[in-house]
């Protein structure tokens, strides 16, 4: 008897790019936007930042939120044109092999994923510290506060979280989607809420640690040295990374085909909004706290990892616990949203045979990728467990650690769209040409020499936090440990598996061939 069933997988005869089984048109622009909108968390990733941020350039805080958006807009357009001519959840890993070839392509994926599984330990945490200030807003007794500092009692939750969280993406993206919606809408509205009172708390006489508000904070060849300059912006990488969650989404989105997809063009209208509220943010919080050492003042140590909690009294008084659920949820939203990234990054490492191939495993019902899923998600919650016993300041060292991986994956990710398209884009137009080789080239250049700068300057143990071992900076130890497991894993798989990295089932070319990807 004749099959007349399709073969599991179809493979594009030139290129080698399928399709993995994932869910097909479940997400519209709006639905792709609340889920970046999550990832990015930008109550969570604010308090978190804006400390590191101004510890390191001070008044120029706001010019370091408004130039760090410089280089994500010049990524984003690689990021745009790459996703429109090869949508694939593997993003970086995959476009980094098509450009650059199977070596390049694995650690792009790599920094990805590390990237991910450092900032969902730091989430968690993030979600830790503020369940228990709203537990003592409601209990009224401010000692419950200080339970998050039980490192038993923080970890214990912090896996709590990591489990929910997980349960909730093991579902599939339409579930994952439906949580988001109230999330978002209730973090936006306390942070505008949070930022006008912010700026009217600055304006306060009785403020004595407020500043006025200067054209020059956003003036960022003010800043000192090239140093701050550059660990200022590996911050606010930080702050701005998430937004590429959207496009790794893109077999899944609705109307993926087109001029422009729905994961660009829902990329591209998250950026726009994030940066607006970053810098309005960053610009009230130096105006309120000021720079000083004082219980709010954003130079005192023992703040500055989590910024809200200590501004969100004195800028909202009674009302403070509405920033607190704001970011509470933020955070839980944001690791919920998060773990999509690398769980669809292992499925198309896996799917490509340059990780094991049990990680490619597709959910019958929920058309997720569980076992990657699962499989991020334990290796966060290790990592956070172990970093907490290494060090108190755990939030802060990961965020710095975090800006290093980002500015490697985004900047390989930005090269790959300059040389994927450098032989076409010129001859469709002065138009295409800036925005697939040019801009995307100039923003992957300046993400590697901040990534080299950062790593230099982190072997200072006065980096970061200014935790160390071995008088060898905490931050150093953490990017460089991740960036050498990435290289033995990458070479041990090579060894076992080797068709990935012989180009036999992802294959290195450019724009000048055409890109079928086939349902798998």
């Amino acid at each position: 008897m004749s099959q007349s069933n399709p073969p599991t997988r179809m493979l594009d005869s030139v290129t080698g790019m399928s399709r993995k089984g994932l869910g097909q048109g479940t997400i519209g622009i709006f639905g792709a936007i609340v889920v970046g909108f999550s990832v990015c968390a930008p109550a969570y990733t604010l308090t978190a930042a804006v400390g590191p941020a101004a510890s390191e350039v001070g008044h120029q805080t706001p010019a370091i939120f408004l130039i760090g958006f410089i280089p994500m807009l010049l990524v984003a357009l690689g990021y745009r044109a790459l996703n429109d001519a090869m949508p694939d959840s593997g993003t970086s890993f995959t476009w980094g092999t098509r450009a650059f070839g199977p070596w390049v392509g694995w650690m792009a994926g790599w920094g990805l994923i590390a990237a991910t599984v450092l900032v969902l330990s730091n989430l968690a945490g993030i979600a830790v510290e503020f369940l228990f200030q709203v537990i003592a807003e409601v209990t009224g007794n401010p000692e419950h506060a200080a339970l998050a500092e039980n490192v038993w009692i923080n970890i214990a939750v912090c896996l709590g979280f990591m489990f929910v969280a997980t349960v909730i993406s093991y579902r599939g993206m339409t579930s994952t989607k439906i949580f988001q919606y109230a999330t978002v809408i209730f973090q936006f509205a306390a942070l505008v809420w949070f930022i006008i009172a912010m700026f009217v708390g600055a304006a306060n006489p009785a403020n004595t640690e407020a500043l006025r508000p200067e054209l020059s904070w956003f003036n960022p060849l003010e800043i000192d040295s090239f140093s701050a300059f550059a660990a200022g912006i590996a911050v606010t990488i930080f702050v701005y990374w998430g937004w590429d969650t959207v496009l790794t989404m893109g077999e899944e989105t609705k109307e993926s085909k087109g001029r422009m997809s729905t994961a660009s063009k829902a990329s591209l209208i998250l950026v726009v909004i994030i940066v607006m509220l970053y810098v309005a943010t960053a610009t009230a919080t130096v105006a309120f706290a000021g720079l000083g050492d004082g219980p709010t003042g954003l130079s005192n140590p023992d703040i500055q990892e989590n910024v809200f909690a200590a501004l969100a009294h004195p800028v909202m008084g009674p009302f403070a616990i509405v920033l607190f659920i704001a970011i509470l949820v933020s955070a839980m939203a944001s690791i919920n949203s998060t773990a999509i990234s690398p769980a669809r990054t292992l499925l198309a490492m896996a799917h490509y045979g340059a990780v094991p191939a049990g990680l490619k495993a597709i959910h019958p019902r929920f058309k997720s990728p569980h076992v990657a899923l699962l499989a991020s998600s334990i290796v966060a919650s290790v990592f956070y467990a172990v970093m907490r016993f290494i060090s108190e300041d755990v939030l802060w060292d990961t965020i710095t650690s975090l800006g290093i991986m980002v500015c490697f994956y985004y900047g390989i990710t930005a090269l790959s769209s300059a040389w994927y398209f450098r032989t076409t884009a010129f001859k469709q137009g002065a138009g295409a040409a800036f925005s697939k080789v040019i801009l995307p080239g100039l923003g992957g250049v300046v993400l590697l020499v901040v990534f080299f700068q950062t790593m230099f300057d982190s072997f200072d143990p006065s980096f970061g936090s200014g935790s160390e071992i071995g008088g060898v900076g905490l931050v150093f130890i953490l990017g460089m440990t991740v960036m050498l497991i990435g290289v033995v894993a990458m070479i041990v798989y090579s060894r076992i598996n080797p068709a990935f990295f012989r180009g036999e089932t992802l294959r290195k070319g450019d724009d000048t061939q055409t890109v079928t990807v086939f349902e798998g």
